[in-house]
Parts: structure tokens; sequence; C-alpha cells
């Protein structure tokens, strides 16, 4: 059956949420931003389905007397009345899309903590973006997946927008509605040391306008994590438990060097190559401090500092 015999007729209208309008198809290409949408409607009286259509083809399952479109193309509709009869193909309308002429040049840094980290040591990354231009930034999305050698310990307030994390992928987003021209904006995040190695995290950058240049939307920083553990306290009493400070995985690292100082400034132990000797003999019980310097597997030099407390107990 077709349209001369029924007088059924579809046209095509294009409706602007934004304007709260409607326009009938037209030769002339109709234009939306990048990243838009834009409803057309089927404009027919007794149809009661519709087969809209892109560049010739039948579009899946577009059934309906609105079709939302966000990519461009030519589109078509017939509509059907309740006997099945067709209307004729409605009149073409092209879609254009429009690259975004806003520009924002987005650059993320992250970087860690200078000092050395051992396990179950906490350290602190910080993320810093700033939009370089030219245009202001907008949806504004920070990205960073934890890698599994470290725990998130604490997410500070960041300087600008919010920051949250999925526990179960370990990805911390941070959202910024508008970052201005030539503005800057910073993140700190507290992490935990879990396993020894090379850690490396990245943290990437995206907004709403086109960025020109991509190099600068992502930053990596590698973070070695020394496989050693400090112990804070130890009690050479002779019991043959827990008698020498016991630094354990300190054997993986023969080049390093350990300094022990008492609370007025005076070395009171010092040796190179050490190897979990030292028993704090002739020394009282109390509180001391050392300086642990080891070479690591990336050939240099990390240093760490802390306290260790001697007590002797009862002698068996």
């Amino acid at each position: 059956m077709f349209n001369r015999k029924t007088g059924f007729v579809t046209s095509l209208l294009l409706l602007s949420a934004t304007a709260g309008f409607a326009q009938s198809g037209s030769s002339q290409p109709v234009k939306i931003p990048q990243g838009s949408s834009l409803k057309l409607r089927a404009n027919s009286v007794g149809a009661t389905t519709y087969q809209w259509i892109k560049n010739g083809a039948a579009i899946t399952n577009a059934t309906q007397q609105d079709y939302v479109v966000t990519t461009e193309g030519t589109y078509n509709v017939v509509s059907f009345n309740a006997q099945g009869c067709a209307s004729d193909i409605s009149d073409p309308m092209q879609i254009v899309v429009e690259s975004s002429s806003l520009i924002a040049d987005l650059v993320v840094r992250k970087t860690s903590e200078a000092k050395a980290i051992s396990i179950n040591d906490t350290f602190e990354y910080l993320i810093k973006v700033t939009n370089n231009g030219s245009s202001d930034a907008t949806q504004v999305r920070i990205h960073d997946a934890l890698p599994p050698e470290i725990s998130l310990e604490q997410i500070h307030i960041p300087t600008l927008g919010l920051a949250d994390y999925n526990q179960s992928t370990k990805v911390v987003l941070w959202q910024i509605d508008k970052l201005n021209n030539g503005q800057s904006a910073e993140l700190k995040i507290k992490t935990k040391a879990l396993k020894s190695g090379i850690v490396k995290n990245t943290a990437t950058i995206s907004a709403t306008e086109t960025d020109p240049n991509l190099a600068n939307n992502s930053s990596e920083d590698s973070k070695e994590i020394i496989g050693i553990i400090i112990p804070n306290v130890f009690t050479p009493n002779g019991d043959g438990k827990n008698d020498t400070f016991e630094i354990p995985g300190l054997d993986q690292y023969a080049e390093n060097e350990l300094t022990i100082i008492n609370r007025w400034g005076s070395t009171v132990y010092q040796k190179k190559s050490y190897k979990n000797e030292w028993d704090g003999s002739s020394l009282n019980e109390g509180t001391y401090f050392y300086l642990l310097k080891i070479k690591s597997a990336s050939n240099q030099w990390e240093v760490y500092k802390g306290y260790v407390t001697i007590i002797r107990g009862v002698n068996k």
C-alpha cells in the first residue's frame, strides 16, 4: 500500500531542546557542536510506527516518532499507519558536527615525595594541573589509578574541585567544573608502600574543550620501594630472640652503612656493609637515632632516618 492511495505524508522536524522550537527539514546542513545532540521528529498524521534512516540505511531499533542525533550524516524517516501503509520517505536532513572552537591546553604533573621509602612506609603524591589556555577548561577530569604495590591512606582536600576514590577499581577521580585560563590546582594523595620494587603511577587529564597538545595530558611517576622493614625496638637480653638490631631485607642490599647516634649527638656505632649484628653492647637502655644508607637497585643512595629503642629486660 502506498501513500498515494491513503494521503499518508511524512515530513521531518528538527526539535531544539535548548531553544524550544521546531523547524522543517531543509536542504541546508544543520550544524551542531561536537559532543551535543539534536532531536528529530517524524511529523505525520495517523502514524503508529516509524523507521529512521541514516545515509540510506535503516537504523536498528530506531522506530519511535523521535530520534536523537549525535553523529553527522543524512537522516530520513518513513512512517507506517495501523494498516501497515508506508509514507514516502521524508525530505533529507543533513547534520554536520562542528569541531569545538574552544582550545584549552591542559597540563598534568604527578610527583612523589623525594624521601626514601621502604615497605610499610607512608608517602605522598602531588598532582598539579594547569590550564595553559587559550580558553577556560570545563568539566575537567583527572584519573589516577593506584598500582597494586601501594594502598590509599588519605585524599587531601584539593585546592579546587572535588576528589573521590573508588575502592574496587583503586581509581582516584578528581573533578573540576571549571579551570580558568592560566589557573592551576593541586591535590595531595597519601599512600602506603606494600611491596618492594619500582612503582609506576600515571595520572591523566581531560576536558570538554579541544586540547592542542595531548603529550602533556598524562604524567608518570616512578618511585622505588626498598624491600626492608626497619624496627623501632630490639631487646638484647641474651634470650636469643630479637637480641640485635635486625633489619629484614637488608641482606638484599650489600652496599649499606649504619650509624647510631645518642641523644647528645655522639656516634656510638658505625658500620659499613652492616649485617644485622649490632647488639647495643655497652650502651644503656633508651632511645637512639639511626641513619641508614642503602644503595638501591637504581644505583642511587637512599637515606633512612629514625629512632630505635633498646630494652634489655631481665637476662636469662
